[in-house]
């Protein structure tokens, strides 16, 4: 198990946060469950998981003083994934409840259209686009765990490295710098739900020792002009 990552599961009672510990520990990181926004402010990557209501899950992060956090957590570069409902509830606002949401990714988030039976309810397959690191070890097309009625739009289309059919094609993987967020649940999915965790944990220690190296450089650098 690595131990020395600290990554933080945020718990708001909008989640199924002991399935997502355990896909973790598969992952071999043992995963903080946390409420506590201080957490966030040392932690060296985020899992914003969810399910249900997003302005019923809005309202919770609200409640514990959570959102500000978040936001401010994102804006750091750390590495974040958002869960299903982490993936709709980043974005401006929904149509679900007309609801704000947390803002930190341009778009909106629709209700799934009527030619289909809603909730979307199961496997359905992934189509990646490009060869993201997130997908490091998974074949294209792979099937993966969904539950959800509404989908995300992000108002910029490039961050999309994934893409589901549903009556509509809509937006299943989304990235922009160290943000990933999937409309799946990788922890329902199997052993390339598995994966999917495994290779947000790779990414995330990659980018701990790189913040380490450059913290070492900048720290020298003082030394030496000191001197």
């Amino acid at each position: 198990m690595n131990e020395q990552l600290k990554l933080v599961v945020i718990d708001y009672d909008s989640g199924n946060l002991r399935s997502v510990a355990k896909a973790l520990e598969l992952a071999d990181v043992i995963p903080i469950l946390s409420e506590n926004p201080s957490d966030l402010v040392t932690a060296d990557a985020v899992v914003l998981p969810g399910v249900g209501s997003a302005p019923a899950a809005m309202d919770a992060l609200k409640k514990r003083g959570l959102a500000q956090p978040i936001r401010d957590y994102v804006a750091s570069g750390r590495p974040f994934l958002g869960v299903c409902l982490g993936l709709q509830i980043i974005m401006d606002s929904t149509e679900e409840g007309d609801a704000l949401c947390l803002g930190i990714v341009p778009g909106r988030v629709q209700r799934l259209p009527p030619s289909v039976k809603v909730p979307h309810i199961g496997w359905n397959n992934v189509t990646f686009n490009g060869n993201d690191p997130m997908f490091h070890g998974i074949p294209q097309d792979s099937f993966f765990y969904f539950v959800h009625s509404y989908y995300a739009i992000p108002a910029e289309s490039g961050g999309i490295i994934g893409t589901t059919e549903y009556g509509v094609s809509f937006c299943s993987v989304y990235t922009v710098g160290n943000l990933i967020a999937t409309q799946f649940h990788p922890e329902k999915s199997g052993d390339v739900g598995i994966r999917i965790y495994k290779n947000f944990c790779t990414l995330c220690i990659e980018y701990k020792n790189k913040q380490k190296h450059h913290n070492r450089l900048s720290s020298d650098t003082r030394q030496r002009n000191l001197n």
